[in-house]
């Protein structure tokens, strides 16, 4: 239950993302459930309606309230493989902090669009200074996430030793530079 009674205090949806996204990081997404929200909101169910039609949209609208605290790397004339290392490890940063909606969005793509982060543009222009062939640029960049998010995912489930993440984390993205390097 929340600390404040919430009796005469018009409900906000920051409030309920933000009450969200710590139940989620508790329990996980499928704890999550509209009752368990109002609780902790303090709230009749019915009120989070107004604004948010269902769970499923309430994890959408989460995961882009979220997706602004990637550290996109800026650009700033670094070379790309700084950068690129850059925005590998805060992509990995961003699962760790929120691991259980990390995990939920990688088994339904359904709940965000594909292409709704800046992510995406920012691994696009990275791409380009590695020089990447322009109708190559797609493909690489759902091919760079994939690995990217094959590792977290290992990460995540146990399969690389705690004391190994940082030093594999780091080979795994130099292999992928040193890829890139002789791509062309």
């Amino acid at each position: 239950m929340a600390v404040n009674a919430r009796r005469g205090t018009p409900l906000t949806l920051q409030e309920i993302l933000g009450a969200a996204l710590r139940l989620i990081d508790a329990g996980g997404v499928e704890s999550l459930s509209m009752r368990k929200l109002a609780a902790e909101l303090d709230v009749n169910p019915m009120s989070l309606y107004h604004h948010v039609a269902n769970k499923t949209e309430l994890v959408r609208q989460l995961c882009l309230n979220v997706a602004p605290l990637l550290q996109l790397p800026p650009d700033d004339g670094a070379p790309w493989p700084d950068q690129l290392r850059a925005l590998a490890h805060a992509y990995r940063r961003l699962t760790r902090e929120h691991p259980w909606l990390w995990r939920y969005v990688q088994s339904h793509p359904e709940v965000i669009e594909h292409r709704e982060s800046g992510l995406w543009d920012v691994l696009g222009r990275i791409l380009r200074a590695a020089a990447v062939p322009e109708d190559e640029i797609e493909r690489m960049a759902e091919v760079l996430h994939a690995f990217v998010s094959g590792f977290v995912q290992a990460e995540h489930i146990g399969h690389i030793a705690d004391e190994e993440t940082e030093l594999a984390f780091g080979t795994a993205i130099d292999l992928i530079v040193a890829g890139l390097r002789h791509y062309r």
